[in-house]
C-alpha cells in the first residue's frame, strides 16, 4: 500500500515548488534564469516566509445589490456598490463551469494548489523567450488573489496594492491556496470563484454577468454564451462584446477550440458554436433610488442615509459603510404603496415638475411614527426639473435647510401653555399690531419688550380666546400666550416633539419669532409633530425600516420607535379639539376632509415665500409644504400647477394637496373619529 503523505510533506513540497512558481508566474520579467546559486538563497528565503504566513483565508462577505420593499413586499429598488447576486452551484449552467475551467486551468480538478506541470511548462516557455509570455497560476490561486480585491473594496490604492505582482503577494497567495484545497472541495472553489470574479459592464459574479449580457440567469446560459463569458475573466476590458464584438469572438472561439481539445465538447459542437454570431441582449445596470416608479425615490435615500447613520446598524460610520457596501440586505421598509401612489399623484399634480415653486409632503402613522409616504414635484434624479434633495428631511439626512413653518408652529405653543396651566379660554386684547412682550429664554438670556408683530389683516383684531384665535392664525394673540407660557417651556416642548434642531444642523433660534414658525424645519418632522397630538400626546420617532436580513438569513437590530408621553392625553385632546376647528371654520377650511375627522393648521410665512398645510386623521398625519427651494420668492402671482396664484396661502395652496393625499390613501379605510374634549 502507498504511504499517504503527510500535510507537512506536501507543504514542504508546495514551499519548494514556490520558487519555480514564482518564476514561471512572471515576477523575473526580462531577466534569464538567475543562478543555481541565487536560486538557492531565494528558495530558502521563500520558504521562511512562507512558512510564517498564517494558513488561513478570511473572505469577506461578497458585496452585492440589496434590495428595499415597501410595506407589501412590493420591490422600491435595487441599491449596491457592486452589481452581484451570488448563487449557489446548482444555479450555475454545468457548461459554464467547464468553460471556465478548460481556458484557465484545465488541469484543476488533477492537481493541488499548484500545479507542477503548468508551472514547469510555464517555466520553459518564459527562459525561452527571455520574458513572460505564459503564467502558472491555478484558479485557486486566481481566487485567492481576488478575494484580496474584494477586501481593499472601492480603494482604489488597497485594489492596486493587492494586485501587485511581487514575490510577498505570490507567496500570501500560495500559502492560502493550499488552505483553501484543505478545507474546500473543488466544486466549492469553483463556485467560489464564480461568483467572486469581475466580468466587466459593472458585473461582478457570473448571476450580474449572465444578466448583463444575454438577460438570463447563470443556470440558463447557452455553450456561445458561457465559452464568451469565460473569455472574459482573462482581461473584461480588453474583450468586452459591447465594445469590441469582433475582438469578443475571436476570445469566446478560442475558448470552444479548448474546450473541444479537452473533450469537454465534441469538435462538431465547437465547430457549430464558432459559426454561430455573438447575440447579445444587454440588461442596462438598474440600481439605485432614480429606478423608483411611484416616486418612492427620496423615501428609498432616507433609508439608506438611516443605515448609514443610525448607531442600531453599527457603532461606528465605518461599520455602518461596510455593511451597506456588502449589500445582500433584505430592507423590509413602513412605505404603504397605496399611500404613496396617492401622495405622488397629488403633489405632481398640483405643483408642476416645471414650475419654480415645488412641494414636498410626508405621511406618518400615528402611534408607530411609520413613515408611509413621502414625495415632492420634482422626480428624484440628475436631470433637467429633478433634484436628489430630498426636502421633506435636512441636510443630516441627504435632505435641504428646511422651511420657516409659518403658522404650523403655533400648535406647540399652544400645547406648552397649556401645560404650563394655561386654559384654553385665556383671552388676550390682540390688537393688530403691538411690541413683541418681554421673554427670557432657557440660557438665561432676556429679550426685553420691543419691536413689533402684526397680524395678516387690520381687521383681525380681539380680544380672543385660543380657538379662536388659532382658527383665524392670530399673531399678536400668540406673542402674548408665548410669554405667558414661558419661551423656554416652548422650546423644551419642541424637543420633546423630536425638534433639537433646525434642518441645516444650526440650534434651534430659542426667540419671540418662534411662535410665527420663524426656524427652519421640515415635513417629516412637523408630521411627525402632529402625529403626536392625535397619538394623545405620545411622542414616536419617525421610523422607515421594519426589517433588514443579511444574505446570510441573519435578521440585523432596526431603529424603534421609542415612543415616550410628552404632554398629557387631556393637552394633545385639547389641541386636536382647536385644530379641529382650524378646518371647520378657520383658515384651513380649504383642506377639510368631508367623509371623516379631521384636523390642522394652515402657515404662510413673511412675503408669502412658504405656504404649509399640517393635517391629521386618527390614521394619519400629514405635512405639506409649497416653496421655491432654490430662492424663495413670494409666491404671489407665480404659476403653480398651470394656475396662476393669486394670493398663496396655506389653506388654499397647499391644504388642497394635502386633503388629495390623505383622500387617496385613506380610500377605502371605515372613517373613525379624532378624541376631542368640551373646551371651558
Amino acid at each position: 500500500m502507498a504511504q499517504k503523505r503527510s500535510p507537512v510533506r506536501k507543504t514542504g513540497l508546495a514551499a519548494g515548488l514556490l520558487v519555480l512558481s514564482i518564476l514561471a508566474g512572471g515576477l523575473v520579467a526580462g531577466l534569464a534564469l538567475p543562478s543555481v546559486g541565487a536560486l538557492g538563497l531565494v528558495a530558502k528565503s521563500a520558504v521562511q516566509d512562507f512558512n510564517s504566513l498564517p494558513a488561513d483565508l478570511t473572505a469577506p462577505p461578497l458585496s452585492q445589490a440589496s434590495s428595499i420593499y415597501d410595506a407589501n413586499g412590493g420591490l422600491i429598488a435595487t441599491v449596491y456598490d457592486r452589481d452581484r447576486t451570488v448563487v449557489p452551484e446548482n444555479q450555475i449552467a454545468p457548461i459554464m463551469r467547464k468553460a471556465l475551467v478548460d481556458i484557465e486551468d484545465n488541469r484543476y480538478y488533477q492537481h493541488g494548489a499548484i500545479d507542477p506541470k503548468a508551472v514547469l511548462r510555464a517555466l520553459n516557455t518564459n527562459a525561452a523567450t527571455g520574458g513572460v509570455s505564459q503564467g502558472a497560476s491555478t484558479l485557486t490561486q486566481q481566487y485567492v488573489k481576488n478575494v484580496f480585491v474584494e477586501q481593499a473594496g472601492s480603494n482604489q490604492q488597497a485594489v492596486l496594492a493587492a494586485q501587485q505582482q511581487t514575490l510577498g503577494r505570490k507567496i500570501q497567495e500560495l500559502r492560502y491556496a493550499i488552505k483553501l484545497e484543505q478545507t474546500l472541495s473543488k466544486d466549492q472553489i469553483l463556485t467560489n470563484y464564480l461568483n467572486i470574479t469581475f466580468f466587466g459592464e459593472q458585473a461582478y459574479g457570473i448571476e450580474a454577468a449572465a444578466e448583463r449580457y444575454f438577460s438570463v440567469h447563470a443556470k440558463d446560459l447557452t455553450l456561445p454564451q458561457a465559452a464568451l463569458l469565460a473569455g472574459l475573466v482573462q482581461s473584461p476590458s480588453a474583450y468586452d462584446p459591447i465594445v469590441d464584438k469582433n475582438l469578443a469572438q475571436q476570445r469566446r472561439d478560442t475558448v470552444l477550440r479548448k474546450m473541444a481539445q479537452y473533450h469537454t465538447i465534441t469538435q462538431a459542437q465547437a465547430k457549430k458554436a464558432i459559426g454561430t454570431p455573438i447575440k447579445l441582449k444587454v440588461s442596462t445596470p438598474q440600481q439605485g433610488c432614480i429606478t423608483a416608479q411611484q416616486g418612492e425615490g427620496f423615501f428609498c435615500d432616507y433609508v439608506k442615509k438611516t443605515i448609514l447613520s443610525d448607531p442600531a446598524f453599527g457603532k461606528t460610520a465605518a461599520v455602518r459603510q461596510a455593511l451597506w457596501s456588502r449589500g445582500g440586505l433584505q430592507i423590509h421598509t413602513t412605505l404603504d404603496p397605496k399611500a404613496q401612489s396617492a401622495l405622488q399623484q397629488s403633489v405632481t399634480s398640483h405643483v408642476y415638475a416645471s414650475d419654480k415653486a415645488a412641494t414636498a409632503m410626508t405621511l406618518v402613522q400615528p402611534g408607530t411614527g411609520n413613515i408611509i409616504a413621502m414625495g415632492q414635484s420634482r422626480p428624484y434624479g440628475v436631470g433637467t426639473h429633478q433634484t436628489e434633495i430630498n426636502l421633506n428631511v435636512g441636510t443630516a439626512m441627504g435632505g435641504g435647510l428646511g422651511f420657516p413653518t409659518g403658522s404650523t408652529f403655533k400648535p406647540i405653543v399652544a400645547a406648552a401653555a397649556i401645560e404650563n396651566g394655561i386654559q384654553p379660554s385665556q383671552t388676550y386684547p390682540s390688537p393688530y399690531t403691538m411690541p413683541w412682550p418681554a421673554m427670557t429664554d432657557c440660557a438665561g438670556g432676556r429679550y426685553p419688550k420691543g419691536g413689533a408683530v402684526h397680524n395678516d389683516s387690520k381687521s383681525l383684531v380681539g380680544p380672543f380666546a385660543m380657538p379662536a384665535a388659532m382658527a383665524q392664525s392670530v399673531n399678536t394673540y400668540f406673542a402674548q400666550l408665548e410669554a405667558d407660557a414661558g419661551l423656554c417651556n416652548v422650546a423644551t416642548m419642541t424637543n420633546k416633539l423630536g425638534i433639537t434642531a433646525q434642518a441645516g444642523g444650526e440650534k434651534l433660534s430659542v426667540v419671540p419669532s418662534m411662535t410665527l414658525g420663524s426656524n427652519d424645519l421640515t415635513p417629516l418632522e412637523m408630521a411627525n409633530v402632529y402625529a403626536t397630538f392625535a397619538n394623545h400626546g405620545t411622542y414616536c420617532a419617525p421610523t422607515a425600516i421594519t426589517s433588514v436580513t443579511t444574505p446570510d438569513r441573519k435578521n440585523l437590530p432596526v431603529p424603534q420607535a421609542g415612543c415616550t408621553q410628552v404632554m398629557s392625553p387631556t393637552t394633545a385632546d385639547t389641541i386636536t379639539t382647536i385644530l379641529k376647528g382650524v378646518v371647520q371654520d378657520g383658515t384651513g377650511k380649504p383642506a377639510g376632509l368631508t367623509d371623516r375627522d379631521s384636523a390642522g393648521k394652515t402657515g404662510t410665512t413673511d412675503a408669502s415665500k412658504q405656504v404649509w398645510f399640517v393635517g391629521y386623521t386618527p390614521e394619519l398625519s400629514g405635512a405639506t409644504v409649497v416653496s421655491d427651494s432654490v430662492s424663495p420668492q413670494d409666491l404671489d402671482g407665480q404659476s403653480i400647477g398651470g394656475t396662476v396664484v393669486g394670493q398663496a396661502f396655506g389653506g388654499t395652496l397647499a391644504g388642497p394637496i394635502w386633503r388629495s393625499a390623505i383622500e387617496g390613501a385613506l380610500a377605502g379605510v371605515p372613517a373613525s373619529s379624532l378624541t376631542t374634549v368640551n373646551l371651558p
